[in-house]
Protein backbone atom coordinates (compact mmCIF):
# COMPACT_ATOMS: atom_id res chain seq x y z
CA UNK A 1 0.00 0.00 0.00
CA UNK A 2 0.75 3.39 -0.29
CA UNK A 3 3.18 5.01 2.22
CA UNK A 4 4.18 8.16 3.43
CA UNK A 5 1.61 10.53 1.79
CA UNK A 6 3.64 9.29 -1.81
CA UNK A 7 2.05 6.46 -4.71
CA UNK A 8 4.57 4.25 -3.67
CA UNK A 9 3.35 1.09 -3.02
CA UNK A 10 5.55 -1.43 -1.50
CA UNK A 11 5.44 -4.75 -2.74
CA UNK A 12 7.76 -8.33 -2.86
CA UNK A 13 8.35 -7.75 -6.83
CA UNK A 14 12.12 -7.89 -8.51
CA UNK A 15 11.25 -4.52 -10.10
CA UNK A 16 10.84 -2.80 -6.06
CA UNK A 17 14.27 -4.44 -5.77
CA UNK A 18 15.89 -2.03 -8.24
CA UNK A 19 17.57 1.39 -7.64
CA UNK A 20 15.80 4.18 -8.18
CA UNK A 21 18.42 5.65 -10.41
CA UNK A 22 18.25 2.64 -12.50
CA UNK A 23 14.28 2.51 -12.93
CA UNK A 24 14.87 6.67 -13.95
CA UNK A 25 17.17 5.22 -16.67
CA UNK A 26 14.34 2.68 -17.56
CA UNK A 27 12.00 5.88 -18.01
CA UNK A 28 14.08 7.90 -20.10
CA UNK A 29 15.29 5.03 -22.24
CA UNK A 30 12.24 3.91 -22.61
CA UNK A 31 10.72 7.70 -23.92
CA UNK A 32 13.46 7.76 -25.91
CA UNK A 33 12.90 4.66 -27.56
CA UNK A 34 9.25 5.42 -28.04
CA UNK A 35 9.66 9.19 -29.49
CA UNK A 36 12.39 7.74 -32.00
CA UNK A 37 9.53 6.07 -33.91
CA UNK A 38 5.86 7.46 -35.11
CA UNK A 39 4.62 4.07 -35.94
CA UNK A 40 1.32 2.69 -34.14
CA UNK A 41 2.74 -1.20 -34.34
CA UNK A 42 5.68 0.39 -32.18
CA UNK A 43 3.65 1.87 -29.48
CA UNK A 44 1.49 -1.23 -29.39
CA UNK A 45 4.42 -2.93 -28.41
CA UNK A 46 5.53 -0.95 -25.94
CA UNK A 47 2.59 -0.17 -24.69
CA UNK A 48 1.96 -4.30 -24.14
CA UNK A 49 5.72 -4.39 -22.58
CA UNK A 50 4.69 -1.56 -20.21
CA UNK A 51 1.85 -3.20 -19.33
CA UNK A 52 3.30 -6.38 -18.59
CA UNK A 53 5.98 -5.13 -16.44
CA UNK A 54 3.21 -3.20 -14.24
CA UNK A 55 1.41 -6.42 -13.85
CA UNK A 56 5.17 -8.14 -12.70
CA UNK A 57 5.28 -5.29 -10.31
CA UNK A 58 2.13 -6.70 -8.63
CA UNK A 59 0.36 -3.09 -8.33
CA UNK A 60 -3.10 -3.51 -8.79
CA UNK A 61 -5.13 -1.84 -11.01
CA UNK A 62 -7.40 0.11 -9.19
CA UNK A 63 -4.39 1.89 -7.56
CA UNK A 64 -3.54 3.85 -11.29
CA UNK A 65 -7.55 3.82 -12.82
CA UNK A 66 -7.32 7.37 -11.92
CA UNK A 67 -4.58 8.21 -13.55
CA UNK A 68 -5.27 6.14 -16.14
CA UNK A 69 -8.61 7.53 -16.82
CA UNK A 70 -7.04 10.96 -16.95
CA UNK A 71 -4.43 10.48 -19.28
CA UNK A 72 -6.85 9.13 -21.85
CA UNK A 73 -9.29 11.78 -21.36
CA UNK A 74 -5.62 14.10 -21.98
CA UNK A 75 -4.59 12.09 -25.09
CA UNK A 76 -8.69 12.24 -26.50
CA UNK A 77 -8.55 15.86 -26.33
CA UNK A 78 -5.01 16.16 -27.33
CA UNK A 79 -5.95 14.45 -30.61
CA UNK A 80 -9.77 16.42 -31.14
CA UNK A 81 -7.36 19.35 -30.48
CA UNK A 82 -4.89 18.58 -33.44
CA UNK A 83 -7.76 17.44 -35.62
CA UNK A 84 -9.89 21.02 -35.76
CA UNK A 85 -6.32 23.12 -35.90
CA UNK A 86 -4.26 20.41 -38.13
CA UNK A 87 -6.96 18.84 -40.31
CA UNK A 88 -4.79 17.82 -43.03
CA UNK A 89 -0.94 17.41 -41.42
CA UNK A 90 -1.14 13.50 -41.93
CA UNK A 91 -2.14 13.86 -45.80
CA UNK A 92 0.90 16.15 -45.98
CA UNK A 93 3.13 13.48 -44.23
CA UNK A 94 1.93 10.73 -46.21
CA UNK A 95 1.22 12.44 -49.53
CA UNK A 96 -1.89 11.34 -49.80
CA UNK A 97 -6.04 12.75 -49.41
CA UNK A 98 -8.57 11.03 -47.81
CA UNK A 99 -11.20 13.38 -47.36
CA UNK A 100 -13.56 12.68 -43.98
CA UNK A 101 -15.65 15.41 -43.55
CA UNK A 102 -15.55 19.20 -43.30
CA UNK A 103 -14.00 20.84 -40.09
CA UNK A 104 -15.06 24.15 -39.88
CA UNK A 105 -14.69 24.47 -43.69
CA UNK A 106 -11.80 22.56 -44.21
CA UNK A 107 -11.66 18.79 -44.35
CA UNK A 108 -10.53 16.65 -42.24
CA UNK A 109 -8.69 13.56 -43.86
CA UNK A 110 -8.07 9.69 -42.91
CA UNK A 111 -4.55 10.45 -43.00
CA UNK A 112 -4.74 12.83 -40.12
CA UNK A 113 -7.23 10.85 -38.24
CA UNK A 114 -4.59 8.05 -38.27
CA UNK A 115 -1.62 10.51 -37.23
CA UNK A 116 -3.94 11.54 -34.34
CA UNK A 117 -4.60 8.05 -33.32
CA UNK A 118 -0.89 7.53 -33.71
CA UNK A 119 0.24 10.17 -31.57
CA UNK A 120 -1.89 9.17 -28.52
CA UNK A 121 -0.97 5.83 -28.58
CA UNK A 122 2.24 7.20 -28.28
CA UNK A 123 1.35 9.02 -25.16
CA UNK A 124 -0.47 5.47 -24.04
CA UNK A 125 3.30 3.90 -24.73
CA UNK A 126 5.22 5.73 -22.04
CA UNK A 127 2.33 5.46 -19.61
CA UNK A 128 2.90 2.23 -18.12
CA UNK A 129 6.85 3.07 -17.74
CA UNK A 130 5.87 6.21 -16.14
CA UNK A 131 3.51 4.62 -13.95
CA UNK A 132 5.63 1.76 -12.76
CA UNK A 133 9.11 4.42 -11.75
CA UNK A 134 6.45 6.73 -9.64
CA UNK A 135 4.69 3.38 -7.63
CA UNK A 136 7.74 0.91 -7.38
CA UNK A 137 9.86 3.82 -6.64
CA UNK A 138 10.46 5.34 -2.71
CA UNK A 139 11.42 9.52 -3.32
CA UNK A 140 13.47 9.35 -0.52
CA UNK A 141 15.79 6.49 -1.85
CA UNK A 142 15.55 7.73 -5.57
CA UNK A 143 16.96 10.94 -4.37
CA UNK A 144 19.77 9.45 -3.03
CA UNK A 145 20.43 7.20 -6.19
CA UNK A 146 20.46 10.31 -7.78
CA UNK A 147 22.63 12.35 -5.63
CA UNK A 148 25.00 9.19 -5.95
CA UNK A 149 25.40 9.14 -9.59
CA UNK A 150 26.40 12.78 -9.11
CA UNK A 151 23.15 14.67 -9.65
CA UNK A 152 22.77 17.82 -7.57
CA UNK A 153 20.90 16.84 -4.49
CA UNK A 154 18.94 20.40 -5.17
CA UNK A 155 17.54 18.83 -8.48
CA UNK A 156 17.44 15.42 -6.69
CA UNK A 157 15.32 16.74 -4.09
CA UNK A 158 13.15 18.84 -6.07
CA UNK A 159 12.35 15.30 -8.01
CA UNK A 160 11.88 13.58 -4.50
CA UNK A 161 8.62 16.94 -4.01
CA UNK A 162 7.63 16.57 -6.95
CA UNK A 163 7.00 12.32 -6.66
CA UNK A 164 5.48 13.33 -3.19
CA UNK A 165 3.29 16.13 -4.49
CA UNK A 166 1.48 13.63 -7.05
CA UNK A 167 -1.37 12.12 -4.13
CA UNK A 168 -2.13 15.40 -3.24
CA UNK A 169 -2.67 16.78 -7.17
CA UNK A 170 -4.68 13.58 -7.15
CA UNK A 171 -6.91 14.37 -4.00
CA UNK A 172 -7.31 18.05 -5.08
CA UNK A 173 -8.54 16.91 -8.73
CA UNK A 174 -11.44 14.31 -6.89
CA UNK A 175 -11.86 17.83 -4.35
CA UNK A 176 -12.48 19.78 -7.60
CA UNK A 177 -14.28 16.87 -9.43
CA UNK A 178 -16.92 16.70 -6.20
CA UNK A 179 -17.15 20.34 -5.92
CA UNK A 180 -18.20 20.74 -9.63
CA UNK A 181 -20.68 17.83 -9.51
CA UNK A 182 -21.91 19.87 -6.93
CA UNK A 183 -23.21 22.91 -8.89
CA UNK A 184 -24.72 19.78 -11.61
CA UNK A 185 -21.85 19.20 -13.74
CA UNK A 186 -21.88 15.70 -15.19
CA UNK A 187 -18.88 13.50 -15.18
CA UNK A 188 -20.29 9.89 -14.44
CA UNK A 189 -21.65 7.75 -17.15
CA UNK A 190 -25.46 8.45 -17.46
CA UNK A 191 -25.44 11.64 -16.60
CA UNK A 192 -24.23 13.50 -19.75
CA UNK A 193 -23.05 11.55 -23.16
CA UNK A 194 -18.82 11.27 -23.67
CA UNK A 195 -18.74 14.28 -25.34
CA UNK A 196 -20.03 16.29 -22.82
CA UNK A 197 -18.42 14.77 -19.93
CA UNK A 198 -14.81 15.12 -21.77
CA UNK A 199 -15.44 18.67 -22.27
CA UNK A 200 -16.68 18.97 -18.51
CA UNK A 201 -13.39 18.07 -17.24
CA UNK A 202 -12.23 21.44 -18.34
CA UNK A 203 -13.77 22.84 -15.29
CA UNK A 204 -11.09 20.69 -13.24
CA UNK A 205 -8.25 21.62 -15.11
CA UNK A 206 -7.83 25.60 -14.44
CA UNK A 207 -8.92 25.36 -10.61
CA UNK A 208 -6.15 22.25 -10.34
CA UNK A 209 -3.24 24.43 -12.23
CA UNK A 210 -4.68 27.55 -9.99
CA UNK A 211 -4.10 25.21 -6.53
CA UNK A 212 -1.09 23.37 -8.09
CA UNK A 213 0.95 26.83 -8.59
CA UNK A 214 -0.15 28.24 -4.76
CA UNK A 215 0.98 25.39 -3.49
CA UNK A 216 4.17 25.50 -5.17
CA UNK A 217 5.09 29.02 -3.80
CA UNK A 218 4.10 28.13 -0.22
CA UNK A 219 6.72 25.13 -0.54
CA UNK A 220 9.53 27.32 -2.26
CA UNK A 221 8.62 29.73 0.64
CA UNK A 222 9.05 27.40 3.46
CA UNK A 223 12.18 25.58 1.98
CA UNK A 224 13.19 29.11 1.45
CA UNK A 225 12.68 29.83 5.56
CA UNK A 226 15.00 26.64 6.15
CA UNK A 227 18.48 27.85 4.14
CA UNK A 228 17.76 24.60 1.48
CA UNK A 229 20.48 25.11 -0.87
CA UNK A 230 22.98 27.01 1.01
CA UNK A 231 25.38 24.11 1.78
CA UNK A 232 26.75 21.89 -1.34
CA UNK A 233 26.59 18.66 0.10
CA UNK A 234 24.05 16.88 2.05
CA UNK A 235 23.70 13.37 3.80
CA UNK A 236 20.45 10.96 3.10
CA UNK A 237 18.95 8.93 5.80
CA UNK A 238 18.15 6.13 3.38
CA UNK A 239 20.07 4.91 0.33
CA UNK A 240 20.83 2.01 -1.68
CA UNK A 241 23.73 0.30 -2.90
CA UNK A 242 23.60 -1.70 -6.67
CA UNK A 243 23.06 -5.30 -7.32
CA UNK A 244 23.24 -7.91 -9.61
CA UNK A 245 20.12 -7.37 -10.89
CA UNK A 246 20.49 -3.60 -11.09
CA UNK A 247 23.84 -4.28 -13.43
CA UNK A 248 21.67 -6.47 -15.62
CA UNK A 249 19.00 -4.39 -16.11
CA UNK A 250 21.63 -1.57 -17.36
CA UNK A 251 22.69 -4.20 -19.91
CA UNK A 252 18.92 -5.12 -21.24
CA UNK A 253 18.64 -0.88 -21.63
CA UNK A 254 21.98 -1.13 -23.35
CA UNK A 255 20.77 -3.38 -25.85
CA UNK A 256 17.17 -1.67 -25.77
CA UNK A 257 18.97 1.39 -27.43
CA UNK A 258 20.81 -0.47 -30.21
CA UNK A 259 17.69 -2.30 -30.96
CA UNK A 260 15.55 0.57 -31.46
CA UNK A 261 18.74 2.49 -33.11
CA UNK A 262 18.46 -0.37 -36.43
CA UNK A 263 14.71 -0.69 -36.47
CA UNK A 264 14.52 3.11 -36.62
CA UNK A 265 16.76 2.61 -40.23
CA UNK A 266 14.26 -0.12 -41.05
CA UNK A 267 10.92 1.96 -40.48
CA UNK A 268 10.29 5.08 -43.05
CA UNK A 269 8.92 7.78 -40.67
CA UNK A 270 4.88 7.90 -40.02
CA UNK A 271 3.60 4.62 -40.45
CA UNK A 272 0.37 5.17 -42.55
CA UNK A 273 -1.28 1.06 -43.62
CA UNK A 274 -3.39 2.34 -46.46
CA UNK A 275 -0.87 4.55 -48.61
Amino acid sequence: MAKGGTLYIDTDSKIHSLDGSVKFMLLIVWTIAVFSFMDLRVFTLFFIGGMVLLKMAKIPFKSIKPLFLFVVMFTIFNSAFLMVVTPEHGSTLTGSYTTLMEVFGRRLTAETAWFALSLSMKYMAIFPITLLFIFTTHPSRFASSMNKLGVSYRVAYAINIALRYIPDVSEEFKNIMHAQEARGVAFRKGEAGIVDRIVNYNTILIPLVMSSLNRVEVVTNAMNLRGFGRERKRSWYSGTNYTNLDFISIGVMIVLLIGVYYIKNMLNGFWYPFN
